[in-house]
């Protein structure tokens, strides 16, 4: 399949031929296996000191003292030990030997990959996904590689609104909010929607330039992974390809 390749002032340039990566099958239980096991391998182990609640004299003075047969401390009546007792050790305390990492195979996670940038594809499957799309000219969308020299995030802007991703920046910018629940309390505030992801194949100041935009993620085309293409395990997040990443990403992920 030919698609276009825009330029920075919105117009058609040139026509490419697509990857076969494009025509994958579309998977979402493998894109969120995936998405869940790259969540998951950020987990860091944590659990308490084995000996917690152990550092202790205390012993039970058994039967025939009028008196539960509980630990207790020496030279006192203060019960410890045990998980009931006030200062005692936690019944089931958690352990950095559990196992938090949820395994997927090298195989499965790059088909994952593969089916994520096809769903990039489909309008459908992008506007399901919350993203506006009314004005955008084409699935996927492909720019020319000067955009990846832009240094300035007024530049960006003029760029994103003459290819039609104008209103989904505004979208994610709107859509900021106070978290619930305790997150709110240690850094992270606020949770923002995700906007445009951007797929470039060299970073010449591309990343600095957009880095403002609120929900905008840029990504080298070799470090593509299914939570950037995929985020919460939804899959058809609105995606800018340069011309350059559409011509690595064919020898990729197979």
């Amino acid at each position: 399949m030919k698609v276009n390749v825009y330029s920075m002032e919105g117009e058609v340039v040139e026509e490419i031929e697509l990857p076969e990566i494009f025509n994958e099958e579309f998977r979402p239980d493998l894109i969120k296996r995936a998405v869940i096991s790259s969540q998951t391998a950020r987990i860091q182990p944590w659990g308490t000191d084995p000996m917690a609640g152990k550092r202790t004299s205390a012993k039970s003075w058994g039967s025939g003292r009028g008196s539960a047969m509980v630990p207790r401390i020496k030279n006192g009546s203060k019960a410890a030990f045990i998980p009931m007792a006030v200062g005692g050790r936690r019944a089931h305390p958690p352990r950095p030997a559990k196992i938090h990492k949820e395994k997927i195979n090298v195989k499965e996670r790059r088909f994952a990959i593969r089916s994520a940038v096809a769903a990039t594809t489909n309008s459908q499957i992008v506007a399901n996904r919350g993203h506006k799309i009314e004005n955008v000219p084409q699935f996927p969308l492909i720019i020319e590689d000067s955009f990846c020299e832009i240094k300035k995030t007024k530049d960006t802007r003029e760029v994103f609104e003459k290819l039609g991703l104008g209103d989904d920046l505004l979208r994610a910018k709107n859509s900021r909010k106070i978290r619930s629940g305790k997150g709110k309390l240690r850094g992270r505030k606020y949770r923002t929607s995700k906007g445009p992801l951007i797929v470039i194949g060299e970073d010449n100041g591309i990343s600095k330039a957009v880095r403002n935009h609120p929900g905008v993620d840029v990504v080298k085309v070799e470090n593509l992974n299914a939570e950037l293409l995929a985020p919460g395990t939804n899959p058809g997040r609105l995606t800018l390809f340069t011309k350059s990443a559409i011509e690595k990403i064919g020898g990729l992920f197979q």
